[in-house]
C-alpha cells in the first residue's frame, strides 16, 4: 500500500517569545511615568523645577502672569503692602510691585542666561584645546585661567564694566567672562580623562583630524560635568547680574530689574519692608531652586556613569 504523505505542519518556536514591539510614544510616557515618580518622592527638587519655571516664564512670557503695567503708578496706592490686590504690595509711586518683579524677570533673567552661555562656550572652547593638545598650548591656557581665578569675580566684573559701559548687556558680558575659567578648568579635567580612552585613540590612529576626535569623540563623553556647573553657574550669575544691578550698572531707571528693585526699596526699609523684601526673597529662592536641581543633576550623572 502507498500511502500520501501530507502537508507538514508547521513547525512550533522553541525559544521563548519575542517581547511585543513599543511604539516611541509608549516609551514616552513610560519615562514621563517614572520622572514623575522619581519627582514625588524629591518634594524639594519638584518645588525647584516648578519654582525655576514660573521665573522662567515671568522673564520670556510676562503677560501670563500678570496684566499690570509696571511703569504705571497711582499715588493714592503708593507705599501699600501685601494684598489680594497687590501681592508685594506697592511702591513709592504706586505701582504694583509683583508687575515689576514680573517684568524686571526678563531683563534680569535673559542677562543671566546670556553670561552662562558666554562662560560655557568660551570657557569649554578653552578647556578643550588645553587638555587635548597638551604641551605649551596647555601650559599658557592655564596660567591665564590661574590668572582670572586669583581676582574675586565681582571686582573682576566691575573692571570690565567699566570698560565695557553699563547696560544689561554689558553686564551680562562681564559676568559671563568672570566665569570662563571655572569652564575651561573643568572642561580640561574632563578631556585629559577622555583623551587617554580606547576609543579615543583608536580615532586618532585612523587618521581622524584634531576637530573631529574632539567634537565627535571627545565632547560628548566630557559633556555631563560641565552642563553640571552651568547649572550651579546659573545661580552665581543670578547673584552677580542682581548686585551689579543693584550697584547701579543695568538698565536706566524705571526699566525694573531684581536688584535695581532692592536698591529702590533702601530709604523705605523703616516704613515699607517689602520693597526690599520681596525682590531679595525671589533672588535667594531662585539661586537655591538652581543649586538644588545642579545637585540633582551631578546625583544623576554619577548614578549613570
Amino acid at each position: 500500500m502507498v500511502t500520501v504523505a501530507g502537508p507538514h505542519p508547521a513547525a512550533e518556536p522553541t525559544g521563548p517569545p519575542s517581547a511585543p514591539e513599543q511604539s516611541p510614544a509608549a516609551g514616552v510616557g513610560r519615562r514621563l511615568a517614572r520622572a514623575v515618580v522619581s519627582l514625588s518622592r524629591r518634594p524639594g527638587l519638584a518645588l525647584s523645577l516648578l519654582l525655576l519655571l514660573a521665573v522662567l516664564v515671568a522673564a520670556f512670557v510676562p503677560d501670563l502672569l500678570t496684566s499690570d503695567n509696571p511703569l504705571r503708578g497711582d499715588v493714592t496706592e503708593r507705599l501699600r503692602g501685601p494684598s489680594a490686590e497687590h501681592w508685594f504690595g506697592t511702591d513709592q509711586l504706586g505701582r504694583d510691585l509683583f508687575a515689576r518683579m514680573v517684568h524686571g524677570a526678563a531683563l534680569s533673567l535673559q542677562a543671566t542666561v546670556l553670561a552662562v552661555a558666554v562662560g560655557l562656550v568660551c570657557g569649554a572652547a578653552l578647556g578643550m584645546v588645553s587638555g587635548f593638545f597638551g604641551g605649551r598650548v596647555d601650559a599658557v591656557i592655564m596660567r591665564l585661567v590661574d590668572l582670572a581665578l586669583a581676582i574675586p569675580a565681582l571686582l573682576l566684573a566691575l573692571a570690565l564694566i567699566t570698560a565695557l559701559g553699563f547696560g544689561t548687556v554689558n553686564i551680562a558680558l562681564a559676568v559671563g567672562a568672570t566665569s570662563v575659567a571655572a569652564f575651561a578648568r573643568v572642561t580640561r579635567a574632563e578631556v585629559l580623562r577622555v583623551r587617554t580612552a580606547v576609543f579615543v585613540e583608536a580615532a586618532v590612529s585612523c587618521g581622524a583630524r584634531s576637530d573631529q576626535v574632539l567634537l565627535r569623540h571627545v565632547l560628548p563623553h566630557a559633556w555631563g560635568p560641565v552642563l553640571v556647573l552651568a547649572a550651579l553657574e546659573f545661580g552665581t550669575a543670578v547673584l552677580a547680574v542682581s548686585a551689579l544691578s543693584f550697584l547701579g550698572f543695568g538698565a536706566a531707571p524705571p526699566t525694573p530689574e531684581w536688584g535695581s528693585l532692592v536698591a529702590d526699596g533702601r530709604d523705605y526699609l523703616d516704613t515699607a519692608w517689602w520693597l526690599t523684601t520681596m525682590p531679595g526673597l525671589t533672588v535667594v529662592a531662585t539661586v537655591l531652586a538652581a543649586n538644588r536641581i545642579a545637585r540633582a543633576l551631578e546625583g544623576e550623572r554619577r548614578t549613570g556613569r
